[in-house]
């Protein structure tokens, strides 16, 4: 499986002519939907969906499948899925996990939000849900206004994965996101790299 970073939230998973895309948010470039067999959305927020770019790409595709939880299912015309299930989607195996936004403060955004394992990779949207299965590779969060560093780093740690690649970067400086490379890397006992935008790994 061959995964490549798009920009803050948005990955692109392909194995032999299959494509299924995780969070294609607002900072996402346009490319990373193309030729896309199907979406996987964890929550409403922009940084995680461009509503417009995604409708059409379905104006383009009437065969374009997304997922997402059930609040936000019908609003964009999506196949609901709720945590505990697994389907498949673009011949990807998928397990939905969590269920929460993480919070920010005074119970906000409080929202939803779902996870997603896909054969072995979590992408945990704008959640620290530690989930019971084994996952080979994470995408953990490094910055936004939930986040603080040493939380992301307990969560890989909890989580346990074989390798880890950041996500989420857009609230970070490049300053920022140097340190969190370095203290995951020294105190997050995993196999860690930051992918650049538009960069890929075999997984």
């Amino acid at each position: 499986m061959r995964l490549t970073k798009y920009g803050h939230a948005c990955v692109r998973l392909e194995e032999d002519d299959r494509v299924l895309v995780i969070d294609p948010g607002e900072f996402a470039e346009a490319e990373a939907l193309a030729g896309a067999d199907a979406v996987l959305v964890t929550h409403e927020h922009d940084d995680h969906i461009d509503a417009a770019r995604l409708a059409a790409a379905r104006a383009g595709d009437s065969e374009l499948e997304v997922y997402t939880h059930p609040a936000l299912a019908a609003a964009i015309g999506a196949t609901p899925v709720a945590s505990g299930e697994t389907f498949t989607a673009a011949g990807f195996t998928v397990r939905v996990v969590g269920g929460e936004h993480a919070l920010i403060i005074d119970n906000l955004p409080g929202c939803p939000n779902i996870g997603f394992i896909v054969d072995g990779l979590y992408h945990p949207g704008d959640s620290l849900f530690v989930p019971a299965e084994p996952v080979s590779t994470l995408l953990v969060p490094c910055s936004g206004p939930w986040l603080k560093l040493g939380e992301a780093i307990e969560f890989a740690r909890a989580v346990g994965p074989d390798q880890a690649f950041p996500i989420h970067e857009m609230h970070a400086s490049e300053i920022g996101q140097e340190s969190f490379d370095w203290l995951m890397g020294a105190k997050g006992q995993i196999s860690y790299a930051r992918l650049a935008t538009g960069a890929s790994a075999t997984l």
